[in-house]
Order: structure tokens, then C-alpha cells, then sequence
């Protein structure tokens, strides 16, 4: 099951999420193309990357912002940016532009700093926006949970897109991303689990004054756990292909 896009298309043009997006491809396109091998891309990510043994030292601290615009393959870029561009629109129209943009970055800091708590004295590089972007669907869910959200499901020769409630898409990723912290190492994996974690909670605790402010759960009664505007239909037309019978 794999989110390809929400319902739920947002009043105001979402520039911030545009430009984290544009500045990630960029980035991206800067480095990797050049980098011959495996070896000249992790020298890139020693310098750029985050490194807990270095950031608990104190050492290299901008590299907590510059770790999230990096990422080690094309598959890694794009999932990213696909679920920024899912998520991002409707936390920014809610937040306004500025105020995304420093729950964003904020968001990513607090991923670094989980991913550090089980093994501070890692030499290990993280890179990429999930922390982030990790918060961004945290804080969707806590607003919208009741969002549709288009899932693409594949078995074998199976597969269809359907929509699905944006707390049941929201909430396996979670289950997933906890299991997996436990249980897989994030040096064995490739994968920062617990920066996610960081993220995703990061993401819920500060929208939680906004959304206690907007009644908590009477909030959700209000709007059905939707965005406050009509969503997006996406019909499916049938193939204009004759079928022709055995």
C-alpha cells in the first residue's frame, strides 16, 4: 500500500512546500550526477551529512540543517519529495507560509536529535528530509485524520488505487516505523527510524496547541477531520478500447 496523493487540494498557492521540494531536486541534481562512486558520495555525506558523534561534541551543527537536503538515490529523493508534496500543501495553508517553514526545519532538528539518543557515539552519516517530511505527516494527521488519501495496492497481477482515511495510511506507517526501530539497526537497515519517530512526534506536540485551540475534538466534529474547503474528485474513466469477447 503506497500513498500517491490526497483529496484534499490546498486554498492558497503552497510555495514553501514548491520551494523545499525545487531546493531538494536542485541540491540533489548539484551533487550526485558527479559523484564517480560510493566512495565520493560518502565523502560527500561525511561533510554534509549528520553525524551524532560530531553534533553531541558540539561540532558541525549546521549540518543538522544541511543533512536534510541530502539523499542517496534517486528511489530516496523521490519518495520523499512525493510524500512532501502529499502532505506539505494543506499544513501550510493552514500554518501560512513562514510559520510551515519553521515547523518544517524544526521538525527536522527534532529527528536528528532522536536519531542520536540510541547511539550517540555513531560515525555514521543520516541524511534526507524524512525527518521533516515525518513531521509534516504528523501534524496532518492530528488536523485531518479523516482525509482521503489515494493508495496504491499491488499483488502479484492485483492492483488498484483507493482512497483510505488519512489515519488508517498515516497510522501503519507509524506501526511500521516502530517496529523497525526496534528490531532493525539503523546501520544494518540504511534506514533512520528513529528519526522519523522524532519527526512524527515533533510534528503532533507542536500542533497540538493549534489544534487545542481550535476546540481538540470538537474540531474534528466541526470538519469531519477534513481540510475546511471541498475536496478533489478523481474519476476514473474506463478504457475507450473495444473489448472483444473468447
Amino acid at each position: 500500500m503506497f500513498p500517491i496523493r490526497d483529496h484534499n487540494p490546498s486554498e492558497r498557492t503552497p510555495w514553501v512546500t514548491w520551494g523545499l521540494i525545487l531546493a531538494n531536486v536542485a541540491i540533489f541534481l548539484a551533487y550526485y550526477p558527479g559523484a564517480a562512486s560510493d566512495r565520493a558520495l560518502g565523502m560527500i555525506f561525511a561533510e554534509y551529512g549528520m553525524i551524532p558523534a560530531r553534533s553531541l561534541a558540539g561540532q558541525d551543527w549546521e549540518t543538522l540543517v544541511t543533512s536534510m537536503f541530502l539523499h542517496g538515490n534517486w528511489l530516496h529523493l523521490g519518495g520523499n519529495m512525493l510524500f512532501l508534496w502529499i502532505y506539505g500543501d494543506n499544513l501550510e495553508d493552514t500554518l501560512g507560509h513562514l510559520r510551515f517553514l519553521l515547523f518544517y526545519l524544526v521538525s527536522g532538528l527534532a529527528a536528528a536529535a532522536l536519531h542520536i539518543l540510541p547511539d550517540p557515539m555513531s560515525l555514521a552519516p543520516m541524511v534526507g528530509a524524512s525527518g521533516a517530511i515525518a513531521g509534516v505527516m504528523g501534524g496532518y494527521l492530528l488536523l485531518f485524520p479523516r482525509a482521503k488519501i489515494d493508495v496504491f495496492l499491488f499483488f502479484i497481477i492485483f492492483f488498484r488505487i483507493i482512497p483510505v482515511p488519512a489515519w488508517i495510511v498515516l497510522g501503519i506507517w507509524l506501526i511500521l516505523q516502530l517496529y523497525s526501530s526496534f528490531a532493525i539497526s539503523a546501520e544494518a537497515s540504511g534506514v533512520a527510524y528513529f528519526a522519523h519517530l522524532g519527526g512524527f512526534a515533533a510534528g503532533v506536540v507542536l500542533l497540538l496547541p493549534l489544534w487545542l485551540r481550535r476546540g481538540g475534538r470538537r474540531f474534528w466534529a466541526r470538519t469531519e477531520g477534513h481540510p475546511p474547503h471541498p475536496e478533489a474528485h478523481y474519476p476514473f474513466e474506463k478504457s475507450r478500447i473495444p473489448r472483444v469477447g473468447r
